[in-house]
């Protein structure tokens, strides 16, 4: 509530209405139909990682991304990241640690992404961009990058995970220690894809294009309220945004809208009365189609809130 109470204040909320009022709705559509390929392309990310454990349906894949994205827009806490990988181990026959790892690689390929293409369009975007904002660009990166060859170096060495588990068990009652132990055994599993360069190197490629349809998404809905910065800043607005729905709440709601509007007042100077009619709007494409299909999915197959939450508390044993 803190962080929607800054979104809004000092706003005129009637100006606010107008604005959403005088949207192009041409433009908003465009950005729901590249926010729905993001998911397609997600889909098709994560079987690229899946496969040196298992091969997956798509229609599997598909579904469990959706209904994970939409728990992550209802619940807070990022319910989805465990039960998207949880819900298609069980129709797969994955090990589910095994699944929860390839989550683990997915994101920090969103990382390493997000942070190569924020620092790509600093010198290009034409924005008002300080020095620091530029140092952390770099900074970021680097440090992404970095993070993905540690992983990368400690899934060639299983061994050396299963020798720390065993350490730290040994401190833990006996079946304590055990599950511990067969959980990070399967999750050394599950990093197989850090083993494989190729499988590696492809979802890697994949991660561009989920990223340029997500910044396309962002600068369709822009547009509709004639916020007209370049294509490459909204590589800007990408990992500002990236930085609010960090946030445990809901779909990322407060740090999503506060982050909209810093980096549209901060590097291009937007009207702030439109900034915030467009992050509300943006958050409402970014969440609202998905939540509404990912329902649609949790009640085609017989789930409810309350069994979600077991779920997640199953996944977490």
């Amino acid at each position: 509530m803190a962080l929607l109470w800054v979104f809004v204040a000092s706003i005129d909320l009637r100006q606010v209405w107008v604005a959403i009022t005088r949207a192009d709705l041409r433009f908003i559509a465009a950005g729901l139909a590249m926010l729905f390929l993001t998911y397609v392309i997600r889909t098709l990310r994560w079987m690229v990682l899946l496969e040196p454990i298992g091969r997956a349906k798509f229609v599997n894949a598909f579904r469990t991304t959706v209904l994970g994205f939409a728990a992550t827009a209802i619940l807070p806490g990022r319910l989805g990241e465990i039960l998207r990988p949880y819900l298609l181990a069980r129709r797969e026959g994955f090990q589910p640690s095994a699944a929860f790892a390839t989550i683990i690689v997915e994101r920090l390929l969103d990382i390493v992404t997000v942070c190569l293409l924020f620092a790509f369009a600093l010198p290009l975007a034409g924005a008002h961009v300080g020095r620091e904002v530029k140092l952390g660009g770099v900074v970021f990166a680097l440090g992404s990058v970095t993070g993905l060859v540690v992983l990368f170096v400690l899934a060639g060495h299983p061994e050396r995970l299963r020798g720390v588990a065993e350490r730290w068990g040994r401190r833990l009652p006996p079946r304590a220690g055990t599950a511990v132990a067969h959980f990070v055994q399967t999750f050394a599993e599950g990093l197989k894809v850090m083993r494989s360069p190729g499988h590696l190197a492809v979802a890697a490629l994949w991660s561009v294009p989920v990223w340029v349809t997500i910044a396309a998404g962002i600068w369709f809905t822009s547009r509709a309220f004639d916020l007209t910065f370049s294509f490459v800043g909204s590589f800007l607005v990408v990992g500002a945004l990236t930085i609010g729905v960090a946030a445990p709440t809901p779909g990322g709601a407060g740090g999503f809208h506060v982050m909209y509007k810093a980096a549209l007042t901060q590097f291009f100077a937007a009207d702030p009365d439109v900034a915030v009619a467009a992050g509300t709007v943006l958050h409402v494409v970014s969440f609202g189609p998905v939540t509404i299909v990912g329902l649609i999915f949790m009640w085609q197959d017989g789930l409810t809130l309350s069994r979600l939450k077991t779920m997640r508390a199953e996944a977490g044993k």
